[in-house]
């Protein structure tokens, strides 16, 4: 009989994934902010992209994260 065990290295993985989300939940609206605070400087529109790209890319690395700590909790192999 198998049993049910957490598979601890996909789970740092994980783990992992979901740091560099938190990291980039924080410098995405700050960034943002600062680019609103400073319209009429030359480096607004990068840094508003930029910016925009953070904060979706924190999105994208939070599901990445959760997905994969529910993967070695529940054994999917993807």
């Amino acid at each position: 009989m198998e049993t049910n065990k957490t598979d601890k290295k996909v789970l740092f993985k994980g783990i992992k994934t979901l740091v560099f989300a938190l990291l980039s939940l924080f410098m995405g609206p700050i960034l943002m902010s600062m680019a609103y605070a400073n319209k009429e400087k030359p480096l607004y529109y990068p840094m508003l992209i930029v910016s925009v790209l953070i904060c979706t890319m924190a999105v994208i690395l939070l599901f990445r994260g959760i997905r994969t700590i529910m993967n070695s909790m529940f054994k999917n192999k993807k």
